[in-house]
C-alpha cells in the first residue's frame, strides 16, 4: 500500500534512504496512523505533530545505541511504526499488544518507559553521564512537550544538566497546547521566544542568505556566539542561565530542516536545548481545527473525520462530577476548582464555563496543584482538586505535609481510580486506596455509583479537617438517576447494607459494589441462598458496627478495585488481627503486580471482579459452609 513505509522495518533502513525522500515517509506514517488510530483508538494528535521530529531523530542518529527519550509518550507513535512494531501497531493498547506508550520491555528502541510527564529530562540526563562515564559516546536525546515543560521534575533535570556539563540535548517540542489549552507563565515565557521580532529576523535573514559550507558554518558560529544578547530580547535567556545552549525556534514539521539542525547540533557537546514549533494534529484537518478533541478521539471514521461516538444511557462519572461541582458553587460562594492540566478530562471545563473566576488550570503540576489548595483552604476557600489517581502519587508528600498536618479541608477527587483500560499500568489507579488510608486523619470513600458520587461531594463541604479524598473509576457510572436526586449528607464512617445473606459477608467499595450485589442475588435464585453484600462506602474511617457484624459470618470476602495489599483487605484484616473470634478473610482486588493493557472489562475478569468470576467464588464458597 505504502511505496516507502511498508520497506522500513527498522531505523537503519529510514537512515538509508536519501533526505528527499522523508518527506514522503512522514506523509505515508501520517495516513498509516490516522488510519490505525481510527479503528483502534489512540493518543493521535500529539503523535501526528511530531511525526517530521521522529523522522529526522532515526535518520540523524544511530537508535538504539543513542538515546531517545520521550516524555508522556503521547507523541511516540512514529517512533513505535519505524522501530520493527509498524503490524504490532495495529493492536496499539490492546490485550497482548503493544503498549501505548514508549516500554523498556517491549523494545531495545524504548530507551525509557513514559507514561506520566516531566520525566524525560531526568532520565537523559542519566544517559548522558553513564555514558561520559563508561566512554562509550552514545548520544542522549529528551524529547519533551511544552505541556510537560511546566511539571516540577522538568526544571530538577535542567537545573541539573545545565550545572553538569553533560553532553545532552533538550528537544522542546512546542505545539502551544497539552491536552487541553496551555496555560501559566511558562506558556507566555515560550510564547514570547517563538514570537520575538529580533531574534528571528536576524536569525532567519541570515541563515537563508548563506549556502551549505564553511562560509556557513563560520557564519553560524557567529550567530552563535552573539545569540546570548539576542536570546535576552526573546526571552530565551532563562535557558542560557542555567547553563544550556538555547537554539531555535525552528519549523518541527519541515523534516529537512530537522534533519539539518539535528545533524549540526549532534556535532556539539554539552548540554543544548532545541526549540521547535510544530502543529498538533498536523496533517490531518480535523485534528489541526480541534486539537483538544482528537488528542484521543476515540473510534472515528478516517475519510471525513467523524467520530463515532458510543451511545450510551448512562454519565460518565466525569461528567457527574463536573456538574455536581457547579451545583455546590452555586450554593456556595467559596467554592473553588483547582486542576492540573485535566478540565475536560475531569469534566472541570463545566465548572470553568460556569466560574471562571473561581477555577484555576495550574498545569502539569500536581503537587503544586495540592499545596495551593491547602493554601486556599488556610484562606477560607472551600477547594475541590481534581487529579488522575495514579497521577496523585506525585502529590503524596504534599498531600502530608502540606494538607494533612495541618488538617486543612481540602476535598481531593481522584478520578480514574482503579483500572483504567487501554493506557495500561502506567495509569492504573491501583494504589490510592493503600497510599492514603495510611495518612493520619484522612478522610477515604469511594462511590458505588452516580448518587453516591454526588452526595459525598456534598457531603465533604461540611468535613472540617482533611484530606477528604473522594475517588472514582473511568468511565460510565451504573444508570443512577442521579440528577433527579436531592442532595443528601451521608454520616462520615457509615456503610450500608445491600443485601441479606448467610454464610459469607462481602465487603465492597466502589462501584465494584455492584457487580458483587449482581452476583449474589444471581446465586440467590440459582441456589435459594446468597451471601450478604455490603457497600462499606468509606475506607477510612472504616464503619466498626459493619465489621463486628461481619465477623459473626463464617467468611468474609472484601472487594475493591485497587490493590488488596493495604486496602480494604489490609484495613479489614488489621481490624481482626489477633481476635481469638476473626472469621477468615478473602481478598478480591488489583493482586501484587501490574497490570497490562487491555480493556478495563478483560482487567476486571483478569483480577476477578466482574459478575462472573465473582459468581464463581460465591459458588465455591458457600459450598464448605
Amino acid at each position: 500500500m505504502y511505496k516507502i513505509l511498508d520497506h522500513i522495518n527498522s531505523p537503519d533502513d529510514v537512515r538509508k534512504l536519501s533526505v528527499a525522500k522523508l518527506k514522503t515517509l512522514c506523509e505515508e506514517i501520517r495516513d498509516y496512523m490516522v488510519r490505525c488510530c481510527a479503528e483502534n483508538p489512540g493518543h493521535l494528535g500529539s503523535s501526528l505533530g511530531a511525526v517530521e521530529l521522529i523522522v529526522a531523530l532515526h535518520y540523524v542518529y544511530d537508535t538504539p545505541k543513542d538515546k531517545l527519550v520521550f516524555d508522556v509518550g503521547h507523541q511516540a507513535y512514529a517512533h513505535k511504526i519505524l522501530t520493527g512494531r509498524r503490524e504490532a501497531f495495529k493492536d496499539n493498547r490492546k490485550a497482548g499488544g503493544i503498549s501505548g506508550f514508549p516500554k523498556m520491555a517491549e523494545s531495545k528502541y524504548d530507551a525509557f518507559g513514559a507514561g506520566h510527564s516531566s520525566t524525560s529530562i531526568s532520565a537523559a540526563l542519566g544517559y548522558a553521564e553513564a555514558a561520559r562515564l563508561n566512554g562509550s559516546g552514545e548520544k542522549a536525546v529528551a524529547i519533551i512537550g511544552d505541556g510537560a515543560l511546566s511539571g516540577g521534575l522538568a526544571w530538577e533535570g535542567l537545573n541539573n544538566a545545565g550545572n553538569s556539563k553533560a553532553n545532552i540535548l533538550v528537544i522542546l517540542n512546542d505545539n502551544n497546547i497539552s491536552i487541553d489549552e496551555a496555560r501559566g507563565g511558562l506558556h507566555n515565557y515560550l510564547l514570547k521566544v517563538t514570537t520575538s521580532s529580533t531574534y528571528n529576523r536576524v536569525k532567519t535573514g541570515i541563515w537563508n542568505r548563506l549556502k551549505e559550507g564553511k562560509f556557513r558554518q563560520w557564519m553560524q558560529k557567529i550567530v552563535v556566539d552573539t545569540k546570548s544578547n539576542l536570546v535576552r530580547s526573546s526571552g530565551g535567556a532563562v535557558f542560557e542561565a542555567m547553563g544550556f545552549r538555547y537554539f531555535g525556534h525552528v519549523d518541527g514539521n519541515d523534516v529537512e530542516q530537522m534533519v539539518a539542525v539535528l545533524e549540526r547540533l549532534k556535532r556539539l557537546s554539552g548540554p543544548r536545548i532545541l526549540h521547535i514549533i510544530t502543529k498538533k494534529g498536523k496533517g490531518y484537518a480535523p485534528a489541526e481545527a480541534d486539537p483538544v478533541t482528537w488528542h484521543a478521539p476515540g473510534r472515528f471514521n478516517p475519510e471525513t473525520g467523524e467520530r463515532i461516538k458510543t451511545v450510551s444511557a448512562k454519565d460518565k462519572y466525569q461528567d457527574v462530577f463536573g456538574e455536581v461541582l457547579v451545583e455546590l458553587a452555586k450554593m456556595d460562594p467559596k467554592v473553588v476548582g483547582i486542576t492540573p492540566a485535566m478540565a475536560s478530562g475531569c469534566g472541570m471545563n463545566r465548572f470553568e464555563a460556569a466560574f471562571p473566576d473561581r477555577f484555576f488550570d495550574v498545569g502539569i503540576e500536581e503537587g503544586h496543584a495540592v499545596t495551593f489548595s491547602a493554601g486556599l483552604a488556610a484562606g477560607g476557600m472551600k477547594p475541590f482538586c481534581n487529579i488522575y489517581s495514579s497521577f496523585s502519587q506525585r502529590a503524596y508528600d504534599n498531600i502530608i505535609h502540606d494538607v494533612a498536618l495541618q488538617k486543612l479541608p481540602v476535598v481531593l477527587c481522584f478520578d480514574r481510580g482503579g483500572l483504567v483500560g487501554e493506557d495500561g499500568a502506567t495509569h492504573c489507579g491501583a494504589f490510592d486506596l493503600a497510599a492514603y488510608r495510611s495518612i493520619p486523619d484522612a478522610v477515604v470513600a469511594a462511590p458505588s455509583d452516580e448518587i453516591e458520587l454526588k452526595n459525598l461531594m456534598y457531603t465533604a463541604l461540611s468535613v472540617k479537617e482533611g484530606p477528604i479524598i473522594i475517588r472514582y473509576p473511568r468511565g460510565y457510572g451504573e444508570g443512577a438517576p442521579w440528577k433527579e436526586a436531592a442532595f443528601e449528607a451521608l454520616p462520615v464512617g457509615k456503610g450500608r447494607k445491600l443485601l441479606n445473606g448467610k454464610g459469607v459477608a462481602v465487603l465492597a467499595l466502589g462501584p465494584v459494589a455492584n457487580r458483587a450485589l449482581e452476583a449474589a442475588k444471581r446465586h440467590k435464585t440459582d441456589y435459594w441462598s446468597c451471601p450478604a453484600v455490603y457497600d462499606m462506602r468509606w475506607l477510612k474511617p472504616i464503619d466498626t458496627d459493619i465489621l463486628e457484624e461481619a465477623s459473626k459470618y463464617s467468611v468474609i470476602v472484601t472487594v475493591e478495585d485497587g490493590t488488596v495489599k493495604g486496602g480494604l483487605f489490609g484495613a479489614v484484616s488489621e481490624y481482626f488481627a489477633g481476635r481469638a473470634d476473626a472469621p477468615v478473610i478473602k481478598a478480591v482486588g488489583i493482586p501484587d503486580r501490574f497490570i497490562p493493557q487491555a480493556s478495563r472489562s478483560q482487567q476486571l475478569e483478569e483480577c476477578g471482579l466482574d459478575t462472573e468470576s465473582l459468581f464463581d467464588l460465591f459458588i465455591a464458597l458457600m459450598k464448605n459452609i
